[in-house]
């Protein structure tokens, strides 16, 4: 309840319903004087602060102490006690990746030497008549005409040498590679003519140097994992309700609560990893690497044992259908990977 002065009327200012206690009925909202010193606003602030880490650390005590249990005690109506856990899943990821790209930077391996060739312009020389580009050739090679497949090999091997290519050859400008697509030398469909139109954009943009473009590559990916976890929620979600099909009291929602406490289990996990990654690096502190391991196998038992309180499955049912979901997960990730891999290169 606030500390500010209660309103004499009784008619709620949100939502104008009669009132018959401090707090409407209607809509929930406190019967106090609109107006609040600037003490009132800073006071009220560092209220709803304590109150968010009293909640938010009570939650996650019993989130790691009893896996699963929150969960159920979810799921039974028991939900004032506890931080919502939406709401915990943006705090806590937020918190995580703030961290993740704190530790996380690419960075630029190595520089690309220039390629050394002959100066004159593919596109130009792909465009000439096969009569234009004979007399050329014959130029370049003691007289004797290079025929085209020759010289289309000489090209590819050069432009292996340089830049980022996507299947066997590096097109360097719009121009040649129209020119290939009209002259039928090549034919890509609409999907591989956008990645190559893409390619040959970034390779320009980072003056055909590899290691720049691959850094922004990874960097652009990386910068993806939340959006991409976030949309595996609901995928989660669904494989449970796949392997719980004869739950019938067990609805979608229910799998997505769970699905999101272990998410959050997960993110505190790897926090902990991360952090005794810096300390041992920093102390060199070997022997760190065995509780490193520990955490990291207990993110698979924990995962078990809240299954197994949550859905109360035997032991043995728990086990095959734990085993079963990892195995789905691994796919679900891997199919979410190809298209946003695809969406960060697009955004190069």
């Amino acid at each position: 309840m606030s500390h500010l002065k209660q309103r004499a009327e009784k008619v709620c200012l949100n939502c104008n319903a009669q009132l018959s206690g401090p707090y409407c009925h209607v809509c929930g909202q406190e019967n106090i004087e609109p107006k609040e010193s600037a003490w009132h606003l800073v006071t009220h602030f560092f209220n709803d602060i304590t109150h968010f880490d009293g909640k938010f650390f009570s939650t996650l005590g019993r989130l790691i102490k009893k896996p699963g249990l929150l969960t159920r005690e979810y799921m039974l109506g028991r939900r004032a006690s506890y931080l919502n856990p939406i709401r915990m899943y943006i705090f806590t990821s937020a918190i995580f990746f703030l961290i993740f790209f704190s530790f996380f930077h690419v960075t630029e391996k190595s520089m690309q030497d220039s390629v050394k060739y002959d100066n004159e312009n593919i596109a130009e020389l792909l465009a000439m008549p096969t009569d234009s580009l004979k007399v050329y050739t014959a130029k370049i090679n003691n007289g004797k005409p290079v025929p085209r497949d020759q010289l289309e090999k000489f090209f590819d091997s050069v432009a292996k040498t340089e830049g980022f290519y996507i299947g066997n050859r590096n097109y360097r400008s719009r121009q040649e590679y129209d020119s290939i697509l009209n002259k039928g030398i090549k034919k890509h469909n609409w999907l591989e003519r956008q990645l190559i139109y893409k390619q040959i954009e970034a390779n320009e943009k980072y003056q055909n140097n590899r290691g720049r473009l691959l850094t922004a590559f990874i960097s652009s990916f990386t910068h993806s994992f939340p959006q991409m976890l976030f949309v595996s929620l609901p995928l989660f979600a669904l494989l449970l309700k796949l392997l719980y099909v004869r739950r019938r009291n067990f609805y979608y929602v229910s799998h997505g609560i769970f699905s999101i406490h272990l998410y959050i289990f997960v993110f505190i996990a790897i926090l902990l990893i991360f952090g005794l990654t810096q300390l041992k690096d920093a102390m060199h502190w070997d022997w760190l690497k065995y509780i490193q391991r520990i955490l990291g196998a207990g993110i698979f038992f924990y995962w078990y044992k809240a299954m197994r309180n949550f859905y109360q499955q035997s032991r043995a049912k728990t086990i095959v259908k734990f085993l079963l979901l990892i195995m789905l997960s691994v796919i679900m990730i891997a199919f979410l990977i190809l298209p946003f891999m695809l969406f960060s290169f697009m955004k190069i």
